[in-house]
C-alpha cells in the first residue's frame, strides 16, 4: 500500500478510535452545523454526531480509490497518479481535522468555526491548483467539460488557467475569512475558479477547430 494512502486509512481508524472515546462523555444531542455567522445552528444525535464523519471519509476514500481503476483513461490517471494520492491524503485530513473541530467545540471550548476552518480550506483549494496543473485528461478528475473531454490541447490549456486560479482562490480564502467570517468569501471565489474555465474550455475549442 502506497504511504499516502496508508496514512489515510491511519486518519479514518484514529478518527473512529477518537469517536469511540469520546461517545460516553457526550450529551445525547451535540452540535453538528454551523452558520455563516459561526453559530451553531444543527444538531445530532450522538452516535451520527461521532460517527458520521469518519464513516463518510471512508466512504470517499473507497471512491478514490476505485475512480482511477474504472476510468477508461487510466493511463492518463497514472501520470500524474502520486499528485492524486496526494490530494486523497489532504481531502482525508481535511475531513479528520473537521472531525477534531467538531469534538474539541463539544467538549466545551468555543471559537471561530469559520476561521479555524479557514486555513484547511485554503490548502485545498491550492492543492487542487496543483493538481489541475499536473492532470491529463481522463473522465473523473479535472474541469470535465465537452470541450476538455474532446481535445488534449483544450484540456493543457484550461488547466492550466484552472490551476491559477484556484490557487488565487486559495489566498483569498485564507486571507477573507481570517478577516470576513462570511461563507461567500468562500464561494464567490471557489465559484469564479470553476466557472472561469469552463467558459474558457469552449472558446479554446472553436479556436482550435478554425485553426484545423
Amino acid at each position: 500500500m502506497k504511504r499516502t494512502i496508508l496514512a489515510a486509512v491511519i486518519l479514518i481508524i484514529a478518527a473512529f478510535a477518537i469517536s469511540a472515546y469520546y461517545y460516553p462523555q457526550f450529551p445525547e444531542q451535540i452540535a453538528s452545523h454551523w452558520n455563516s455567522a459561526g453559530e451553531v445552528d444543527g444538531y445530532m444525535g450522538k452516535f451520527w454526531g461521532l460517527f458520521l464523519m469518519p464513516i463518510i471519509t471512508a466512504a470517499l476514500l473507497l471512491l478514490f480509490l476505485i475512480i482511477p481503476k474504472i476510468d477508461p483513461l487510466r493511463k492518463n490517471v497514472e501520470k500524474f497518479r502520486a499528485y492524486f494520492d496526494n490530494f486523497i491524503l489532504i481531502i482525508i485530513g481535511f475531513m479528520f481535522y473537521i472531525h477534531l473541530l467538531t469534538i474539541v467545540w463539544n467538549s466545551g471550548t468555543t471559537f471561530s468555526m469559520g476561521k479555524a476552518m479557514a486555513p484547511a480550506m485554503a490548502v485545498i483549494f491550492y492543492y487542487a491548483g496543483v493538481l489541475m496543473g499536473k492532470a491529463k485528461r481522463n473522465w473523473f478528475i479535472g474541469i470535465r467539460t465537452p470541450w476538455t473531454l474532446s481535445s488534449d490541447e483544450v484540456w493543457d490549456k484550461t488547466h492550466k488557467l484552472g490551476a491559477k486560479l484556484f490557487k488565487i482562490a486559495a489566498a483569498v480564502v485564507l486571507f477573507g475569512m481570517l478577516f470576513a467570517e462570511n461563507m461567500l468569501v468562500v464561494l464567490v471565489p471557489v465559484l469564479l475558479a470553476a466557472f472561469i474555465p469552463i467558459i474558457y474550455s469552449y472558446f479554446e475549442y472553436k479556436k482550435a477547430k478554425k485553426s484545423t
